[in-house]
């Protein structure tokens, strides 16, 4: 019943999908979107959501982003700032419940 969806960043072809932390955002959400999609979920199936950050300051702008896709009753949810490896600026895993 749980889908587990491990740590999606920003990247295509090896380039990254924005040069900005919403765009990548969007990007990241896009990626965990597609993999629920094909276990027979979507957004409205995550109950809990981990996201890294490269940036303390693009905190604002991921929130922003976060609240578009996850709308009024978004998942739980762990923001972490770390290290990430350039030009990534954002991470996120996630798990759904499906049924």
């Amino acid at each position: 019943r749980l889908v587990f969806v491990s740590g999606q960043v920003p990247m295509i072809d090896g380039k990254p999908s924005g040069d900005d932390i919403a765009a990548q955002t969007h990007a990241t959400i896009d990626r965990v979107e597609q993999i629920l999609r094909e276990a027979g979920a979507g957004l409205d199936h995550v109950v809990k959501v981990t996201a890294w950050l490269a940036r303390r300051e693009d905190f604002a702008g991921f929130n922003a982003a976060f609240a578009e896709r996850f709308g009024q009753c978004p998942p739980a949810r762990s923001t972490v700032v770390c290290g990430l490896v350039p030009p990534v600026m954002v991470e996120i895993e996630a798990v759904a419940v499906l049924g």
